[in-house]
């Protein structure tokens, strides 16, 4: 039996991220557990930017729910995300726990390679923003292997199925979740590293892509854009080798940052009395 994990990235009960990720379970062709998970019921606090997940015992000192997250996505064989849009991205709740990303470092070799779809939801077609790069880029932090990512349309609760297509859609997805990912179709050029479809245009023919960071090349001649883009030998997430090499890449901070202590606060400190912080004011 496949065990399964929808996780919802609305604070919707129930909304179109939620039927949704039924939709595409009810569709997978093997009996399946499914588990869901709602980020919005969780306390997820911000990263404090401290390392110290990566060491010693390797635990995230805030005491937040992170870890329930990160054990959800151990248990499961298979990840379905759906997270809506707001104001032109994703969800804050998403970039809440993709901000955590360091301690998945703890968990590789439970969380490396498990199928993946993810689902972006937009009350208006074409105004998603940069949604669907925040879905890539949850589900390479997560080091899952990406089978689709993909934008619906549709804005109140149960809307996203007055669409008969994005029914198909749902249908499509559950049937390709434990299927080998599809080759890119020629009107959709994507990145021939990571897959995505997002790219920053840097002059000329240059570009880079927005999800794994590496920079190449743009070629027209054929009519549809031809993506050459090289790896840049710090690839974070393509390769489980790679995770593990930025982990110690990482690592190695500590001993950079006490090599250069006394250089680094004597920086910080020049520009430390500056302006008047505002702080918050006691609630009534």
């Amino acid at each position: 039996m496949k065990k399964i994990l929808g996780i919802s990235g609305s604070p919707r009960k129930p909304g179109n991220c939620e039927i949704m990720l039924k939709a595409v379970a009810r569709n997978v062709p093997e009996e399946l557990e499914l588990r869901l998970l709602r980020l919005a019921d969780f306390d997820l606090r911000p990263c404090k930017g401290c390392y110290r997940c990566l060491f010693k015992e390797k635990r995230c000192i805030l005491k937040d729910d992170i870890y329930q997250i990160i054990d959800a996505l151990a248990w499961a064989d298979a990840i379905i995300l759906a997270v809506p849009t707001y104001f032109l991205g994703a969800n804050a709740m998403l970039k809440l726990l993709l901000d955590r990303g360091l301690c998945f470092y703890g968990h590789i070799e439970k969380l490396w390679g498990k199928p993946s779809i993810g689902i972006g939801i937009a009350g208006i077609a074409g105004k998603e923003g940069s949604t669907l790069l925040g879905i890539e880029r949850f589900q390479r932090v997560m080091l899952a292997d990406v089978k689709r990512a993909l934008m619906v349309y549709g804005a109140l609760p149960g809307e996203v199925f007055m669409n008969p297509e994005n029914r198909d859609t749902a249908a499509a997805l559950g049937r390709a979740l434990f299927q080998p990912a599809p080759a890119p179709a020629p009107e959709e050029p994507d990145c021939p590293l990571c897959g995505s479809h997002t790219f920053r245009f840097l002059g000329g023919n240059q570009v880079r892509c927005m999800l794994c960071s590496n920079d190449g090349t743009i070629d027209l001649a054929a009519g549809t854009p031809v993506f050459t883009i090289a790896g840049s030998g710090h690839d974070l997430f393509l390769k489980e080798d790679d995770a593990l090499e930025h982990e110690n890449w990482l690592v190695g901070m500590k001993e950079r940052y006490l090599a250069n202590k006394e250089a680094l606060k004597k920086i910080t400190k020049a520009y430390r009395k500056d302006g008047t912080w505002i702080k918050p004011e006691p609630q009534a």
